[in-house]
């Protein structure tokens, strides 16, 4: 899923911003109990996740599996969030609707044995640079075109 849409971004970024979404998902578990999602180091590029489903795998035990989300909050301090205690018995999956962080982030298995699998959306945020591409169609433009030399008047005799 690709569009492009003029906003401004959380990073004051004003202009074209073209979006790109990938599926995303990781299964935390005792053997793999992090994951860490961090996007590539681009300026003109900026990685989310959209949370979706939150849900306990096969064969998981009847105990409480609590996931612990850690991101960078508005002024860049690490912080982090319980967002779901499942149990087979009574809570084996939490919809966490369009629940959008900024990459880098850290999905954790603070308690519990698994598995549980977190799944959303990868969204890539690439700003158009609309002036390099300006200044490019310019230059061409100043290349094809051919100067106009005055005419010469005709004198009377």
């Amino acid at each position: 899923m690709s569009f492009t849409e003029d906003e401004s971004s959380e990073s004051g970024r004003v202009g074209p911003t073209r979006m790109e979404s990938y599926f995303f998902s990781c299964e935390l578990s005792s053997q793999v109990p992090f994951y860490t999602f961090q996007g590539d180091e681009d300026e003109n590029v900026e990685h989310y996740l959209d949370l979706r489903t939150v849900c306990l795998g096969a064969g998981a035990k009847e105990e409480s599996n609590v996931v612990e989300v850690t991101a960078l909050n508005h002024r860049g301090k690490k912080v982090s969030v319980p967002v779901a205690n499942l149990h087979v018995s009574c809570l084996p999956m939490v919809s966490m609707g369009e629940f959008e962080v900024k990459a880098p982030v850290t999905f954790r298995l603070k308690s519990g044995t698994g598995p549980v699998c977190v799944s959303g959306l990868h969204l890539v945020a690439y700003e158009d640079d609309v002036e390099s591409d300006v200044s490019e169609d310019l230059e061409e433009i100043d290349d094809d075109i051919i100067p106009i030399k005055p005419a010469k008047k005709k004198q009377k005799l």
